[in-house]
């Protein structure tokens, strides 16, 4: 993938994007934010894609989710999905998929966490009908469920449309990508995040490894983030480092990023008393994706 966290963009999917040219690419979207990224697949029309990962804290769109940024509880996040090809286009566009994946998020439990499994804190699923109408350029429709199976927070649906480009000129070398996203159920209000992630190969070869630069700033409007909590916005910045390898037959690859969040003063001030109320919050992922 190319760029990266769950804070921003998708670990699973962006990991990938820094793997060796590939007969195709299949468009991914983030369980957290739905943003868009592409991954290199072998030939073929199912393509599963599986990712693990374990960091520092667990901050979700600017906001503490579910594990403060410290070392105590260290969570792990493991990510199942992949992607149909429905219809396949003339080189880079025309082409349909669907796109799906489920993040399920596992951490030493707190005393709250009564329902069992207690340490199974988080289930996000999303599915996506995801478009290139032209080269470079994919749209996709999203719709995702958040639930929590140890019952620490509430069940929440949430609708998006997701854009990304990543054609062959200045403005795809930068990877713009862009969502809105609208809460149907829970919490209301609606959410939007946009950014880059500009890469650079550090060696000749062609599985050498990548450097990513993710930047990204998000908003949540109308009380996205809490009841009254109004207009709040956030932004992130940092470094990825991915190294492709071969892991059986699939295209696998390991990535190290840090990011640095910075939120405004009201939503820092919403992560009490759970999470740091520190507006720049470090956010390290060590994770590992594989695709078919």
């Amino acid at each position: 993938m190319t760029p990266a966290c769950r804070v921003t963009i998708p670990v699973a999917a962006a990991c990938l994007a820094a793997a060796p040219a590939a007969a195709q690419t299949i468009p991914f979207v983030d369980t957290e934010d739905a943003t868009l990224s592409e991954i290199d697949v072998r030939e073929g029309t199912a393509h599963p894609v599986i990712s693990f990962d374990v960091r520092n804290g667990d901050y979700a769109r600017g906001a503490y989710d579910d594990d403060d940024a410290g070392l105590d509880r260290v969570p792990v996040h493991l990510s199942i999905g992949g992607a149909l090809v429905l219809r396949r286009g003339q080189g880079d566009a025309g082409a349909l998929f669907l796109v799906g994946q489920s993040s399920n998020g596992f951490h030493a439990p707190r005393a709250d966490e009564r329902a069992s499994p207690r340490a199974w804190y988080e289930s996000n699923s999303i599915v996506s009908l995801a478009w290139r109408p032209a080269a470079g350029l994919t749209a996709a429709l999203a719709y995702a469920i958040k639930a929590s199976p140890n019952g620490i927070a509430s069940t929440t649906h949430e609708a998006s449309a997701t854009f990304l480009y990543t054609g062959d000129d200045a403005v795809g070398w930068l990877k713009p990508r862009f969502a809105v996203t609208r809460r149907t159920r829970g919490q209301g209000g609606f959410y939007t995040i946009g950014g880059i992630a500009p890469s650079f190969a550090l060696t000749e070869r062609e599985d050498g490894p990548t450097l990513a630069v993710p930047v990204m700033g998000g908003v949540g409007w109308h009380g996205f983030y809490a009841a009254d909590s109004g207009d709040r916005a956030y932004a992130s910045g940092g470094l990825s480092l991915a190294q492709p390898v071969r892991i059986g037959g699939a295209k696998a690859t390991v990535q190290a990023e840090i990011l640095a969040l910075v939120r405004d003063d009201r939503l820092r001030r919403l992560d009490a008393p759970a999470g740091t109320t520190a507006t720049l919050v470090p956010h390290a992922t060590l994770s590992l994706a594989l695709a078919w």
